[in-house]
């Protein structure tokens, strides 16, 4: 089965930055997936808190970003690459949480800010933002 695999994650302090990416263990799968995203979960949420960050449409390339990250947030994809990645730029502690790629490989999902309709998942990699 084919995973996602998140890298760049770590502690920095806030105003720093941090970028993510996210690579699957298979080609084709971010060049070919109709709907990317980036969720997070943050400290004491369960799987089902898990909260969107940024998505895009891969034919479109519309985006989406959640309020509070919008204009400190990118998401952008290197089909060439076949990376999927989430620059982050003045961090603030709120952004705290393990940081999740996903990808809908099927169709382009409804709502692209919520988790339904992402078949594809990777396992996270953990942001810190200290004060």
């Amino acid at each position: 089965q084919v995973q996602l695999v998140e890298s760049g994650g770590g502690s920095v302090q806030a105003g720093g930055s941090l970028k993510l990416s996210c690579v699957p263990s298979a080609s084709g799968y971010i060049s070919g997936a109709y709907s990317l995203a980036w969720f997070r979960q943050p400290p004491g949420k369960t799987p089902q808190g898990r909260e969107g960050v940024a998505a895009i449409y891969n034919e479109s390339q519309t985006t989406y970003y959640r309020d509070s990250v919008k204009g400190r947030f990118i998401i952008s994809q290197d089909n060439a690459k076949n990376t999927l990645y989430l620059q982050m730029n003045s961090l603030i502690p709120e952004d705290t949480g393990v940081y999740y790629c996903a990808a809908a490989t099927f169709r382009d999902v409804q709502y692209p800010m919520l988790p339904y309709g992402y078949n594809r998942w990777g396992q996270g990699t953990q942001v810190t933002v200290s004060a």
